[in-house]
Protein backbone atom coordinates (compact mmCIF):
# COMPACT_ATOMS: atom_id res chain seq x y z
CA UNK A 1 0.00 0.00 0.00
CA UNK A 2 1.28 3.19 -0.95
CA UNK A 3 1.53 4.95 2.56
CA UNK A 4 0.22 8.46 1.55
CA UNK A 5 -2.82 7.18 0.02
CA UNK A 6 -4.90 4.88 2.23
CA UNK A 7 -8.54 6.04 1.66
CA UNK A 8 -10.56 7.55 -1.55
CA UNK A 9 -13.93 9.25 -1.82
CA UNK A 10 -15.60 8.48 -4.94
CA UNK A 11 -18.16 11.11 -6.02
CA UNK A 12 -21.03 9.74 -8.35
CA UNK A 13 -21.65 5.81 -8.52
CA UNK A 14 -22.36 4.78 -11.85
CA UNK A 15 -20.38 2.70 -13.98
CA UNK A 16 -16.94 4.23 -13.64
CA UNK A 17 -17.53 5.36 -9.94
CA UNK A 18 -18.65 1.72 -9.53
CA UNK A 19 -15.48 0.83 -10.81
CA UNK A 20 -13.02 2.97 -9.21
CA UNK A 21 -14.87 3.05 -5.71
CA UNK A 22 -14.37 -1.49 -6.59
CA UNK A 23 -11.00 -1.28 -7.58
CA UNK A 24 -10.40 1.10 -4.41
CA UNK A 25 -12.00 -1.39 -1.82
CA UNK A 26 -10.29 -4.37 -3.52
CA UNK A 27 -7.09 -3.08 -2.61
CA UNK A 28 -7.98 -2.41 1.04
CA UNK A 29 -8.59 1.44 0.96
CA UNK A 30 -11.10 2.66 2.87
CA UNK A 31 -13.73 3.62 0.39
CA UNK A 32 -16.39 6.50 0.97
CA UNK A 33 -19.21 6.21 -2.36
CA UNK A 34 -21.59 9.25 -2.96
CA UNK A 35 -24.04 10.20 -4.99
CA UNK A 36 -27.13 12.39 -5.66
CA UNK A 37 -29.63 9.65 -3.65
CA UNK A 38 -29.85 7.00 -1.59
CA UNK A 39 -31.27 4.96 -4.75
CA UNK A 40 -28.60 6.03 -6.97
CA UNK A 41 -25.86 5.09 -4.99
CA UNK A 42 -27.35 1.17 -4.29
CA UNK A 43 -27.15 0.99 -7.39
CA UNK A 44 -23.59 1.59 -7.46
CA UNK A 45 -22.99 -0.73 -4.81
CA UNK A 46 -24.88 -3.54 -6.12
CA UNK A 47 -23.21 -3.35 -9.19
CA UNK A 48 -19.70 -3.96 -7.00
CA UNK A 49 -21.26 -7.03 -5.69
CA UNK A 50 -23.41 -8.32 -8.82
CA UNK A 51 -23.32 -12.26 -8.47
CA UNK A 52 -23.15 -12.80 -11.95
CA UNK A 53 -20.08 -9.84 -12.29
CA UNK A 54 -19.27 -8.69 -9.06
CA UNK A 55 -16.44 -6.11 -9.26
CA UNK A 56 -14.36 -7.18 -6.36
CA UNK A 57 -12.14 -10.56 -6.29
CA UNK A 58 -13.62 -11.41 -2.04
CA UNK A 59 -16.85 -9.62 -1.99
CA UNK A 60 -16.02 -9.43 1.54
CA UNK A 61 -14.30 -6.30 0.80
CA UNK A 62 -17.21 -4.51 0.37
CA UNK A 63 -17.13 -4.02 3.90
CA UNK A 64 -14.17 -1.32 2.96
CA UNK A 65 -17.02 0.92 1.11
CA UNK A 66 -19.38 3.15 3.25
CA UNK A 67 -21.92 5.03 1.06
CA UNK A 68 -24.23 7.97 1.22
CA UNK A 69 -25.80 11.07 -0.53
CA UNK A 70 -24.04 14.36 -1.40
CA UNK A 71 -27.09 15.78 0.85
CA UNK A 72 -26.33 14.13 4.01
CA UNK A 73 -22.86 12.78 3.61
CA UNK A 74 -20.14 15.09 1.70
CA UNK A 75 -18.96 16.17 4.85
CA UNK A 76 -17.38 13.02 5.52
CA UNK A 77 -14.83 13.72 2.12
CA UNK A 78 -12.60 15.54 5.05
CA UNK A 79 -11.03 12.22 5.99
CA UNK A 80 -9.73 10.54 2.87
CA UNK A 81 -6.76 11.14 1.40
CA UNK A 82 -8.12 11.04 -2.39
CA UNK A 83 -11.23 12.64 -3.66
CA UNK A 84 -12.03 11.30 -7.13
CA UNK A 85 -14.72 13.41 -8.72
CA UNK A 86 -16.75 11.07 -11.35
CA UNK A 87 -20.30 12.69 -12.07
CA UNK A 88 -21.71 13.20 -15.39
CA UNK A 89 -20.16 14.87 -18.25
CA UNK A 90 -21.45 18.21 -17.82
CA UNK A 91 -19.17 20.90 -16.88
CA UNK A 92 -21.37 22.92 -14.84
CA UNK A 93 -22.25 19.80 -12.22
CA UNK A 94 -18.88 19.26 -11.90
CA UNK A 95 -18.36 22.99 -11.21
CA UNK A 96 -20.72 22.65 -8.43
CA UNK A 97 -19.40 19.29 -6.99
CA UNK A 98 -15.96 21.03 -7.04
CA UNK A 99 -17.30 23.88 -5.07
CA UNK A 100 -18.30 21.88 -2.62
CA UNK A 101 -15.34 19.87 -2.64
CA UNK A 102 -13.35 23.15 -1.65
CA UNK A 103 -15.61 23.60 0.92
CA UNK A 104 -15.57 20.30 2.46
CA UNK A 105 -12.08 18.42 1.81
CA UNK A 106 -9.16 18.60 3.96
CA UNK A 107 -5.91 20.46 2.90
CA UNK A 108 -3.97 17.88 2.17
CA UNK A 109 -6.61 15.89 -0.20
CA UNK A 110 -5.64 15.12 -3.53
CA UNK A 111 -8.45 16.08 -5.94
CA UNK A 112 -9.45 14.56 -9.11
CA UNK A 113 -11.66 14.31 -11.91
CA UNK A 114 -12.64 11.70 -14.00
CA UNK A 115 -13.75 13.33 -17.00
CA UNK A 116 -13.16 12.16 -20.54
CA UNK A 117 -12.66 15.24 -22.54
CA UNK A 118 -13.55 18.59 -20.62
CA UNK A 119 -10.08 20.24 -19.88
CA UNK A 120 -9.35 20.86 -16.66
CA UNK A 121 -8.86 24.44 -16.47
CA UNK A 122 -12.73 25.05 -17.34
CA UNK A 123 -13.86 22.90 -14.63
CA UNK A 124 -11.87 24.69 -12.01
CA UNK A 125 -12.08 28.02 -13.54
CA UNK A 126 -11.69 31.02 -10.59
CA UNK A 127 -10.90 28.27 -8.09
CA UNK A 128 -8.82 28.37 -5.31
CA UNK A 129 -5.20 28.77 -5.38
CA UNK A 130 -5.04 26.07 -2.71
CA UNK A 131 -7.28 23.88 -4.71
CA UNK A 132 -5.02 24.27 -7.82
CA UNK A 133 -1.88 23.15 -6.13
CA UNK A 134 -3.66 19.47 -5.37
CA UNK A 135 -6.20 18.85 -8.62
CA UNK A 136 -5.42 16.57 -11.64
CA UNK A 137 -7.56 14.64 -13.94
CA UNK A 138 -7.47 10.86 -13.81
CA UNK A 139 -9.06 9.19 -16.71
CA UNK A 140 -9.78 5.57 -16.39
CA UNK A 141 -11.17 3.89 -19.45
CA UNK A 142 -14.00 1.94 -19.08
CA UNK A 143 -14.28 -1.08 -17.73
CA UNK A 144 -12.10 0.14 -15.04
CA UNK A 145 -11.13 -3.81 -13.68
CA UNK A 146 -10.18 -4.22 -17.32
CA UNK A 147 -8.69 -1.33 -19.29
CA UNK A 148 -5.06 -0.45 -18.15
CA UNK A 149 -5.42 2.78 -19.04
CA UNK A 150 -5.28 5.98 -16.60
CA UNK A 151 -4.48 9.36 -18.41
CA UNK A 152 -2.57 11.73 -15.76
CA UNK A 153 -3.26 15.11 -16.37
CA UNK A 154 -1.98 17.97 -14.37
CA UNK A 155 -2.99 21.53 -14.42
CA UNK A 156 -1.01 24.72 -14.56
CA UNK A 157 -0.74 25.03 -10.88
CA UNK A 158 -0.12 21.32 -9.80
CA UNK A 159 2.42 20.40 -7.30
CA UNK A 160 4.59 17.71 -9.05
CA UNK A 161 4.34 15.92 -5.67
CA UNK A 162 0.75 15.61 -6.10
CA UNK A 163 1.17 13.98 -9.73
CA UNK A 164 4.18 11.95 -8.30
CA UNK A 165 2.45 10.64 -5.44
CA UNK A 166 -0.73 9.88 -7.64
CA UNK A 167 1.17 7.97 -10.21
CA UNK A 168 2.75 5.56 -7.86
CA UNK A 169 -0.68 4.66 -5.97
CA UNK A 170 -1.83 4.21 -9.72
CA UNK A 171 0.32 1.85 -10.79
CA UNK A 172 1.41 -0.02 -8.07
CA UNK A 173 -1.93 -0.39 -6.08
CA UNK A 174 -4.59 -0.15 -8.88
CA UNK A 175 -1.86 -1.78 -11.09
CA UNK A 176 -2.44 0.71 -13.76
CA UNK A 177 -0.78 1.72 -17.15
CA UNK A 178 -0.05 5.80 -16.26
CA UNK A 179 0.16 7.89 -19.15
CA UNK A 180 1.06 11.82 -18.87
CA UNK A 181 -0.95 13.75 -20.92
CA UNK A 182 -1.55 17.90 -20.85
CA UNK A 183 -4.56 19.58 -20.61
CA UNK A 184 -6.21 19.31 -24.11
CA UNK A 185 -9.82 18.62 -24.71
CA UNK A 186 -10.10 14.64 -24.84
CA UNK A 187 -6.65 14.57 -23.58
CA UNK A 188 -4.41 11.29 -25.17
CA UNK A 189 -6.25 8.53 -26.26
CA UNK A 190 -9.71 9.81 -26.98
CA UNK A 191 -8.77 12.60 -28.68
CA UNK A 192 -6.86 10.28 -31.16
CA UNK A 193 -9.42 7.39 -31.33
CA UNK A 194 -12.69 9.71 -31.71
CA UNK A 195 -10.61 11.43 -34.67
CA UNK A 196 -9.96 7.66 -36.28
CA UNK A 197 -13.81 7.02 -35.32
CA UNK A 198 -15.51 10.58 -36.73
CA UNK A 199 -12.99 10.67 -39.61
CA UNK A 200 -13.55 7.06 -40.43
CA UNK A 201 -17.81 7.40 -40.38
CA UNK A 202 -17.01 10.59 -43.24
CA UNK A 203 -13.95 8.41 -45.17
CA UNK A 204 -16.77 5.31 -44.94
CA UNK A 205 -19.56 7.13 -46.50
CA UNK A 206 -17.20 7.42 -49.41
CA UNK A 207 -16.06 4.17 -49.74
CA UNK A 208 -19.76 3.00 -49.32
CA UNK A 209 -20.38 5.18 -53.06
CA UNK A 210 -17.68 2.57 -54.56
CA UNK A 211 -19.40 -0.56 -53.19
CA UNK A 212 -17.39 -1.20 -50.31
CA UNK A 213 -19.76 -2.58 -47.92
CA UNK A 214 -20.06 -1.32 -43.70
CA UNK A 215 -18.60 -5.79 -43.31
CA UNK A 216 -15.72 -4.93 -45.84
CA UNK A 217 -14.72 -1.27 -44.06
CA UNK A 218 -14.82 -3.29 -40.24
CA UNK A 219 -12.74 -6.18 -41.88
CA UNK A 220 -9.73 -4.01 -42.70
CA UNK A 221 -9.75 -1.28 -40.15
CA UNK A 222 -9.51 -4.28 -37.47
CA UNK A 223 -7.42 -7.15 -37.43
CA UNK A 224 -4.81 -6.13 -40.45
CA UNK A 225 -3.54 -3.63 -39.29
CA UNK A 226 -3.52 -4.36 -35.40
CA UNK A 227 -6.85 -2.84 -34.28
CA UNK A 228 -9.68 -5.08 -31.88
CA UNK A 229 -12.10 -6.87 -34.31
CA UNK A 230 -14.99 -4.60 -33.85
CA UNK A 231 -13.53 -2.29 -36.54
CA UNK A 232 -14.90 1.11 -36.96
CA UNK A 233 -18.76 0.54 -37.02
CA UNK A 234 -18.79 -2.10 -34.33
CA UNK A 235 -16.77 -0.20 -32.04
CA UNK A 236 -18.97 2.97 -32.56
CA UNK A 237 -22.40 0.15 -32.02
CA UNK A 238 -20.57 -0.73 -28.55
CA UNK A 239 -20.01 3.43 -27.84
CA UNK A 240 -22.97 4.24 -28.63
CA UNK A 241 -23.72 6.89 -31.19
CA UNK A 242 -25.37 9.22 -28.63
CA UNK A 243 -21.71 9.38 -27.24
CA UNK A 244 -20.12 10.03 -30.60
CA UNK A 245 -22.56 12.67 -30.95
CA UNK A 246 -21.53 14.32 -27.33
CA UNK A 247 -18.38 13.99 -28.40
CA UNK A 248 -18.36 15.74 -31.82
CA UNK A 249 -20.01 18.69 -30.20
CA UNK A 250 -17.43 19.06 -27.57
CA UNK A 251 -14.63 19.18 -30.08
CA UNK A 252 -15.86 21.52 -32.54
CA UNK A 253 -16.14 24.00 -29.33
CA UNK A 254 -12.71 23.29 -27.80
CA UNK A 255 -10.31 21.89 -31.05
CA UNK A 256 -7.32 24.75 -31.73
CA UNK A 257 -8.59 25.96 -35.40
CA UNK A 258 -6.35 24.72 -37.53
CA UNK A 259 -6.91 21.38 -36.05
CA UNK A 260 -7.47 18.27 -38.59
CA UNK A 261 -10.26 16.68 -36.76
CA UNK A 262 -12.47 20.03 -36.95
CA UNK A 263 -14.42 18.98 -40.39
CA UNK A 264 -15.08 15.67 -39.02
CA UNK A 265 -16.51 16.86 -35.89
CA UNK A 266 -20.39 16.71 -37.16
CA UNK A 267 -21.34 12.72 -38.14
CA UNK A 268 -22.59 12.76 -41.71
CA UNK A 269 -26.34 12.81 -42.35
CA UNK A 270 -26.76 8.92 -42.68
CA UNK A 271 -25.75 8.27 -38.65
CA UNK A 272 -26.96 11.92 -37.77
CA UNK A 273 -30.57 10.35 -39.09
CA UNK A 274 -29.55 7.41 -36.84
CA UNK A 275 -29.17 9.40 -33.84
CA UNK A 276 -32.26 10.98 -34.56
CA UNK A 277 -33.96 7.97 -34.49
CA UNK A 278 -32.41 6.69 -31.89
CA UNK A 279 -30.97 4.02 -33.18
CA UNK A 280 -27.45 4.13 -31.26
CA UNK A 281 -25.41 0.79 -31.67
CA UNK A 282 -26.35 -2.14 -28.76
CA UNK A 283 -27.90 -0.15 -26.05
CA UNK A 284 -31.09 0.28 -28.03
CA UNK A 285 -30.83 -3.10 -29.41
CA UNK A 286 -28.65 -2.03 -33.12
CA UNK A 287 -26.88 0.51 -34.53
CA UNK A 288 -24.73 -0.34 -37.21
CA UNK A 289 -25.31 -4.09 -36.87
CA UNK A 290 -27.84 -5.88 -34.32
CA UNK A 291 -28.59 -9.40 -32.83
CA UNK A 292 -32.44 -10.48 -34.40
CA UNK A 293 -34.01 -13.13 -32.65
CA UNK A 294 -36.31 -15.34 -35.33
CA UNK A 295 -39.49 -17.13 -34.39
CA UNK A 296 -37.74 -20.26 -34.01
CA UNK A 297 -35.60 -18.74 -31.48
CA UNK A 298 -32.44 -18.98 -33.67
CA UNK A 299 -30.38 -15.88 -33.56
CA UNK A 300 -28.89 -13.80 -36.68
CA UNK A 301 -26.61 -11.10 -37.07
CA UNK A 302 -27.94 -7.97 -39.47
CA UNK A 303 -26.55 -5.39 -41.03
CA UNK A 304 -27.87 -1.81 -41.35
CA UNK A 305 -27.79 -0.38 -45.00
CA UNK A 306 -27.41 3.45 -44.59
CA UNK A 307 -28.55 4.24 -47.74
CA UNK A 308 -31.72 2.54 -48.19
CA UNK A 309 -32.50 2.15 -44.62
CA UNK A 310 -32.68 -1.57 -44.43
CA UNK A 311 -31.72 -4.39 -42.43
CA UNK A 312 -30.07 -7.39 -44.19
CA UNK A 313 -28.42 -10.28 -43.35
CA UNK A 314 -24.75 -9.74 -42.27
CA UNK A 315 -21.87 -10.92 -44.33
CA UNK A 316 -18.96 -12.23 -42.29
CA UNK A 317 -15.82 -11.11 -44.49
CA UNK A 318 -12.21 -12.35 -43.81
CA UNK A 319 -10.07 -10.03 -45.13
CA UNK A 320 -6.78 -11.76 -45.88
CA UNK A 321 -4.93 -8.02 -46.26
CA UNK A 322 -2.00 -7.14 -43.44
CA UNK A 323 -0.99 -4.07 -42.25
CA UNK A 324 0.72 -2.96 -45.77
CA UNK A 325 -2.75 -2.30 -46.87
CA UNK A 326 -2.43 1.14 -45.72
CA UNK A 327 0.30 1.43 -48.30
CA UNK A 328 -1.66 -0.02 -51.16
CA UNK A 329 -2.56 2.26 -53.64
CA UNK A 330 -6.05 0.83 -54.56
CA UNK A 331 -10.12 1.52 -53.26
CA UNK A 332 -9.40 -0.60 -50.05
CA UNK A 333 -5.75 0.64 -49.37
CA UNK A 334 -7.11 4.36 -50.21
CA UNK A 335 -9.78 3.51 -47.88
CA UNK A 336 -7.49 2.30 -44.97
CA UNK A 337 -4.64 5.48 -45.29
CA UNK A 338 -7.95 7.70 -45.44
CA UNK A 339 -8.53 6.54 -42.02
CA UNK A 340 -5.45 4.57 -40.24
CA UNK A 341 -3.40 6.51 -42.24
CA UNK A 342 -4.28 9.93 -41.30
CA UNK A 343 -4.84 8.79 -37.67
CA UNK A 344 -1.02 7.91 -37.66
CA UNK A 345 -0.42 11.49 -39.28
CA UNK A 346 -2.73 13.12 -36.98
CA UNK A 347 -1.11 11.56 -33.98
CA UNK A 348 2.10 12.63 -35.35
CA UNK A 349 1.52 16.16 -35.59
CA UNK A 350 0.30 16.86 -31.47
CA UNK A 351 3.53 16.49 -29.87
CA UNK A 352 4.16 19.06 -27.19
CA UNK A 353 0.43 19.52 -28.03
CA UNK A 354 -1.39 16.68 -25.63
CA UNK A 355 1.97 14.77 -24.77
CA UNK A 356 5.62 14.92 -24.48
CA UNK A 357 6.55 12.22 -26.44
CA UNK A 358 5.78 9.76 -28.36
CA UNK A 359 6.04 6.99 -25.81
CA UNK A 360 3.07 8.59 -23.62
CA UNK A 361 0.78 8.54 -27.14
CA UNK A 362 1.72 4.97 -27.97
CA UNK A 363 0.87 3.46 -24.72
CA UNK A 364 -2.15 5.33 -24.31
CA UNK A 365 -3.80 4.02 -27.71
CA UNK A 366 -2.44 0.29 -26.45
CA UNK A 367 -3.18 0.36 -23.31
CA UNK A 368 -6.83 2.40 -23.71
CA UNK A 369 -8.01 1.13 -27.12
CA UNK A 370 -6.26 -2.04 -27.21
CA UNK A 371 -4.70 -1.38 -30.30
CA UNK A 372 -1.68 -3.66 -30.92
CA UNK A 373 0.62 -1.39 -31.64
CA UNK A 374 1.12 2.92 -31.16
CA UNK A 375 0.44 4.84 -33.78
CA UNK A 376 4.21 5.58 -34.12
CA UNK A 377 5.05 1.81 -33.57
CA UNK A 378 2.57 1.44 -36.82
CA UNK A 379 4.55 3.76 -38.75
CA UNK A 380 8.05 2.05 -37.59
CA UNK A 381 6.14 -1.34 -38.72
CA UNK A 382 5.59 -0.07 -42.23
CA UNK A 383 8.67 1.79 -42.39
CA UNK A 384 8.83 5.73 -41.77
CA UNK A 385 10.23 6.41 -45.37
CA UNK A 386 7.32 4.64 -47.15
CA UNK A 387 4.92 6.78 -44.98
CA UNK A 388 7.06 9.69 -46.20
CA UNK A 389 7.13 8.63 -49.57
CA UNK A 390 3.10 8.10 -49.55
CA UNK A 391 2.71 11.66 -47.96
CA UNK A 392 4.59 12.95 -50.92
CA UNK A 393 2.73 11.03 -53.32
CA UNK A 394 -0.75 12.48 -51.87
CA UNK A 395 0.73 15.94 -51.51
CA UNK A 396 -0.12 16.03 -48.24
CA UNK A 397 2.26 17.97 -45.86
CA UNK A 398 4.43 16.24 -42.99
CA UNK A 399 2.87 15.94 -39.64
CA UNK A 400 5.86 17.57 -37.04
CA UNK A 401 7.24 14.01 -35.42
CA UNK A 402 8.29 12.82 -39.32
CA UNK A 403 10.08 16.23 -40.02
CA UNK A 404 11.53 15.57 -36.49
CA UNK A 405 12.76 12.06 -37.62
CA UNK A 406 13.49 12.94 -41.39
CA UNK A 407 16.30 15.81 -39.78
CA UNK A 408 17.59 14.15 -37.12
CA UNK A 409 18.77 11.61 -39.80
CA UNK A 410 17.36 8.34 -38.01
CA UNK A 411 15.42 5.97 -39.82
CA UNK A 412 13.05 5.11 -36.89
CA UNK A 413 11.23 6.35 -34.11
CA UNK A 414 12.36 3.94 -32.02
CA UNK A 415 15.61 1.92 -31.59
CA UNK A 416 15.80 -0.87 -29.05
CA UNK A 417 15.17 0.79 -25.53
CA UNK A 418 14.88 4.50 -26.60
CA UNK A 419 12.44 6.61 -28.49
CA UNK A 420 13.10 9.48 -30.19
CA UNK A 421 12.25 13.08 -28.80
CA UNK A 422 10.81 16.72 -30.00
CA UNK A 423 14.29 16.97 -30.58
CA UNK A 424 15.80 14.16 -32.27
CA UNK A 425 17.57 12.44 -30.09
CA UNK A 426 17.07 9.50 -28.31
CA UNK A 427 15.84 8.68 -25.02
CA UNK A 428 15.87 5.62 -22.56
CA UNK A 429 12.50 3.87 -22.17
CA UNK A 430 11.76 3.72 -18.48
CA UNK A 431 9.15 2.11 -16.85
Amino acid sequence: MNKDINSVAVLGSGTMGAGIAALAADNNCKVLLLDISEDAVKKGKERIINEKKPLLSDLKKINNVEIGTFENDFHKIKNYDWICEVVVEEINIKRDIFKKIEEHRNANAIVSSNTSGIPLKDITKDMTEELLKNVCITHFFNPVEVMKLCELIPGEKTNKEIINKLSIFLSKVFNKGVVYGKDTVNFIGNRIGCFFMLKGLHEGKIARSKGISLEEIDSLLSKPIGLPPTGLYGLIDLIGLDVMHSVGKNLATNLPDNDAGLPFTKLPSEEQNLFNNKQLGRKTGGGFYRIKKLDNGEKVKETFDLDNGEWNTFKKIQSEKDLNIILEDSDLGNLVWNVMGSTLLYAADLIPEIADDILNIDRAMRWGFAWQMGPFEIIDKLGPKNVIKKCLDKNQELPKMLQVLEKSGNEFFYNENMYLDLDGIYKEISN
